[in-house]
């Protein structure tokens, strides 16, 4: 059997090509709030480097690097030349003093050294993955990151056994299931995929947009 991924990786890099300029336009009232709190769930501090991963149109890479300051570094990587052009003339229009490294490549093999980091975030972007490639792309996070590093993940979140589903949520699933190629992403287990990527989640919030659940959790090296 063929392995889909490569079609499915190549497809998501075109699609979010050709909607990198109305990105922010199409998401970023209902995502601001959720990814905020993911950059703050990490508690950075003056001096760490971090690396995103999905840097997207590089809203928080403009907020992580206020966090980390002049000594810190911030890094990314992100699938679309489209999000890496709109989150460049970002940075060219607000120079920001912290160093930054912004790339176009795979989150499943990221192009740094073992141990670069102090902490590494991702928003949305994790969801956006096979179930079967989501176990690489957090392994590459851990490799990443120093001993005693830590990741936030901000996704949107399974409803919790005897919970209620509301039907946009529903209605999201059932899409991502028949349209994938309109609907690109889907709920995740994010706390038990962070977990079981040998991470130990030290903290989890759950939120909503419009109905629909995203967990952001929080796991130590």
């Amino acid at each position: 059997m063929t392995d889909p991924t490569p079609t499915v990786h190549e497809s998501n890099r075109k699609f979010y090509d050709r909607i990198a300029d109305a990105y922010d336009f199409i998401a970023d009232s209902n995502e601001k709030a959720a990814r905020q709190a993911g950059v703050k769930a990490l508690a950075l501090k003056p001096g760490e480097a971090v690396v995103e991963l999905g840097f997207g149109t590089g809203n928080e890479v403009l907020d992580l690097a206020a966090l980390v300051g002049p000594t810190g570094k911030v890094a990314g990587i992100d699938i679309s030349s489209g999000m890496l052009a709109v989150a460049q003339r970002k940075l060219a229009a607000n120079p920001p003093k912290t160093p930054i490294d912004l790339r176009v490549g795979d989150a499943r093999s990221l192009p740094f050294a073992d141990a670069s980091f102090d902490a590494a975030y991702t928003s949305f972007t994790l969801e956006l993955f096979p179930a079967g490639d989501i176990p690489a792309v957090l392994a590459e996070a851990r490799r990443v990151l120093k001993p005693g590093g830590r990741l936030a993940v901000v996704s949107m979140s399974v409803v919790p056994p005897g919970e209620h589903t509301s039907a946009l949520e529903k209605t999201y699933v059932w899409m991502h299931r028949h349209f994938p190629h309109l609907v690109d992403c889907r709920p995740i287990d994010a706390p038990a995929l962070v977990a079981a990527a040998g991470f130990r989640v030290a903290a989890r919030e759950e939120l909503h947009i419009w109905t629909m659940p995203v967990a952001v959790v929080v796991g130590g090296r």
